[in-house]
């Protein structure tokens, strides 16, 4: 791709979005906010791979990715606060903005697709189901960890058709994180009900 006269390989922009996400999976692990720092900034080489390549809803899903993620950082910074009983907020008001605007990325990357191309239905099932495991994630719910596996198998099989292979590769390592996310946000969770 090239950006600004510059001739950037693709295998750079692949290198750079995965060490960012695997980097930002550790802090998701313990909940921590610096997951969303992390995610937020892979987001711009994962962007203009997707777009040197016309993969229109994953580079659109970039984008939702990153009002998720801003909105993720700020709800998070907003939940912390009302746990302390310093303020309250509107949550359903919050977490529909977000929706609403990723809903229409959504749709207008579906409407800029060729449906004709079989691979591009695998990429519509991985980016629906990305969607809804952000959802889940902004929300700590620990049932968008096998959400996200089954994002990581889908994108598996597109990663490997398209030839991006540190994201193949990536997909796998995610997987494995994402399994042991599962247990130990299901572990806070049981926790959780104990104390209540």
């Amino acid at each position: 791709m090239t950006l600004f006269g510059l001739s950037i390989p693709t295998l750079a922009l692949d290198l750079a979005g995965g060490l960012c996400v695997l980097v930002s999976l550790y802090y998701l692990w313990f909940k921590r906010s610096t997951y969303w720092h992390w995610s937020n900034a892979s987001l711009l080489p994962y962007f203009l791979l997707f777009l040197s390549g016309g993969q229109w809803m994953l580079a659109g899903l970039q984008v939702t990715y990153l009002l998720f993620g801003l909105h993720g950082l700020y709800l998070w910074h907003l939940e912390t606060r009302r746990a302390r009983g310093e303020i309250r907020f509107n949550e359903p008001a919050w977490y529909g903005v977000t929706w609403a605007a990723s809903l229409l990325i959504f749709t207008f990357t579906v409407a800029a697709t060729d449906f004709s191309a079989g691979w591009n239905w695998v990429q519509f099932v991985a980016v629906t189901l990305a969607l809804i495991a952000n959802f889940g994630t902004t929300r700590r719910w620990s049932w968008s960890w096998p959400v996200w596996i089954a994002v990581n198998a889908v994108q598996a099989v597109y990663f490997w058709h398209t030839q991006y292979w540190v994201l193949f590769g990536l997909q796998f390592m995610l997987a494995a994180m994402s399994v042991y996310g599962w247990r130990q946000w299901r572990r806070d969770e049981a926790r959780a009900v104990a104390f209540a």
